[in-house]
């Protein structure tokens, strides 16, 4: 399974954010999508899982040939969730209304023992949750949808640092499954769990490829993308 994006396009007003990306992105791997504040990650997520409308480009999703909603799972850097319900009886509802994709509330607690959410917390009301234990929740249901695609913005920056650990062992135990891509400001994320590296600039794409991250001078050498005026940025993924 292969995700493609060509030649994408999307402005607010005169502000040009995507300006023709392409980029290929593969079932079993997990890509870090790196760019500036503003430079468009969120902007590309939302295109291609059709949150909001990109004014030209193709999207596919090999070998169907488009990508609908349903294939997107999309985990938000902050979660919006009903505070009035606890931690489970979201699930419950969330099984609930989604019966058809075979989701079911048995399932639930083994879902919360993946990420190791305490009992306790488990049937506390979620407005007493602080944003790691949202961002946990949000995971929870997002994974049991077990998506073609997962699109992840900034997932990780709110945990503590045994979530973030227990977090990444997931998402890697979970990538042959689905094509992942997470967006992030902390390049240390994407050494530790990703396979290649998506620079957003200039609202285009560059591709690095494993090896790069690997290379002791990456950090270097993103920075001296990311710090490239506009003439110089091009796109060659």
């Amino acid at each position: 399974m292969k995700l493609n994006v060509y030649d994408l396009h999307k402005s607010f007003g005169t502000k040009v954010v995507l300006d023709g990306v392409n980029a290929s992105f593969e079932q079993g791997k997990i890509y870090a999508l790196l760019g500036r504040n503003g430079s468009g990650k969120t902007t590309f997520f939302n295109c291609v899982s059709q949150e909001i409308p990109f004014d030209s480009g193709t999207i596919t999703l090999e070998p169907h040939e488009t990508l609908t909603p349903q294939d997107v799972g999309y985990v938000y850097a902050t979660p919006t969730l009903p505070e009035f319900l606890t931690g489970y009886e979201f699930l419950a509802f969330f099984c609930d209304i989604n019966k058809d994709k075979g989701l079911d509330r048995k399932d639930i607690n083994t879902y919360f023992d993946k990420i190791q959410f305490d009992i306790d917390d488990r049937h506390k009301l979620i407005k007493e949750y602080s944003l790691g234990m949202r961002n946990k929740l949000q995971m929870i249901s997002i994974l049991m949808l077990k998506p073609k695609v997962l699109f992840l913005d900034e997932p990780l920056t709110s945990f503590d640092v045994v979530a973030s650990v227990e977090m990444k062992k997931l998402l890697v135990s979970i990538k042959e499954s689905c094509i992942m891509i997470l967006a992030t400001h902390v390049l240390q994320i994407a050494k530790d769990i990703c396979d290649e590296v998506v620079i957003l600039h200039h609202g285009t794409t560059k591709m690095l490829s494993h090896d790069a991250i690997s290379d002791p001078n990456f950090e270097d050498e993103i920075l001296e993308m990311l710090s490239e005026p506009h003439e110089k940025q091009t796109s060659n993924v």
